[in-house]
């Protein structure tokens, strides 16, 4: 579900003022329990590095900016270091002792939210950078798979399909993107599998059925030398055969298998029966849908199947099925 610009600006404005708010609650705490300036004052720089870390150089520094004006109020309106200002006044120190202090700390505030905000901001340039190429590498990829018209295909909807799968298990973003990458590249072994032996209409041989295991490590040896944030997707890719009940094409069962691995299971097989094949017709959404539920616990992780069945009766896993013909 898409945030209304509106109300994604609302929430961002508010987690704005929470930083502020911070620096209050930090000065009405700090001023009561602590008796040393120096410590006081060091304790303003936290809100100005969450405010770096979580918005940038621009919030960061105006969050440093408010810090010095609100020590500076207190300063020179109130209990500004409570117990501390008997000891002070006996002690008799300079007048601008206490303020050369504060600039110097002020100075050195406004400088580190500038840097660390600046720092930032230049590792979400690059991480989106390297996102831009991760996807390039994809669509790379996707372009030579396209030389199988079904391999491309089923591709495209079983990621389609372990996405909604993955949003209704509420996974978080980058979760949903490794799946989405591993569902588009999860057959890419059978590139290197005959089409004669894809496409044959008679029951496999075990020996060709053996053959056809094989892609899986096929797969894998193809994306191994791409490296980068790919390789995350490979154990996924590795294991999206494995049964539940360790029966799949590994020994690995329940938990141990990868959550995109038994997501992308789920989905792999559902478009499969959906999809006609040379060896038979495609069964009906709802075939495929009882057959998916008599599979959890044995071939398929219940959570799944649960999120499966939620997601077939809100009609959302409705993708579009281009009709497959051998070449």
């Amino acid at each position: 579900m898409r945030i209304p610009t509106s109300l994604r600006r609302f929430e961002q404005v508010n987690k704005e003022l929470w930083i502020l708010l911070s620096l209050f609650s930090i000065a009405l705490l700090l001023n009561y329990v602590l008796s040393s300036q120096q410590m006081v004052l060091g304790f303003y720089v936290l809100p100005t590095i969450g405010s770096a870390y979580l918005y940038g150089r621009r919030q960061a520094t105006l969050t440093a900016v408010a810090s010095v004006l609100m020590v500076v109020g207190l300063i020179m309106y109130g209990d500004a270091f409570g117990a501390d200002r008997a000891r002070l006044a006996a002690a008799a120190a300079p007048w601008y002792t206490k303020w050369l202090d504060v600039i110097v700390w002020g100075g050195s505030l406004i400088i580190t939210g500038y840097m660390m905000g600046t720092l930032c901001e230049r590792k979400n340039a690059q991480v989106r950078e390297l996102r831009d190429t991760y996807h390039g590498i994809l669509m790379i990829l996707r372009h030579f798979m396209s030389k199988d018209t079904y391999t491309e295909h089923h591709s495209h909807r079983v990621a389609a399909y372990s996405a909604t799968l993955a949003a209704a298990m509420d996974l978080d973003n980058d979760q949903i993107e490794d799946i989405k990458a591993a569902a588009m590249l999860h057959d890419i072994g059978k590139l290197d599998i005959s089409r004669e032996l894809l496409y044959k209409a008679a029951k496999l041989t075990n020996e060709e059925y053996e053959e056809i295991k094989q892609h899986v490590s096929k797969g894998i040896g193809l994306l191994e030398p791409v490296g980068g944030s790919l390789r995350r997707v490979i154990p996924i890719v590795l294991a999206h055969h494995d049964k539940f009940d360790g029966s799949g094409y590994h020994p690995t069962k329940g938990e141990a298998i990868p959550i995109e691995a038994r997501i992308i299971s789920v989905a792999d097989v559902y478009d499969s029966l959906t999809s006609d094949r040379p060896y038979r017709k495609a069964m009906s959404p709802f075939e495929a849908r009882d057959i998916i539920v008599k599979g959890s616990e044995t071939e398929f992780d219940p959570k799944v199947v649960a999120a499966f069945q939620k997601a077939f009766r809100l009609g959302k896993l409705e993708v579009w099925v281009a009709p497959i013909t051998a070449a």
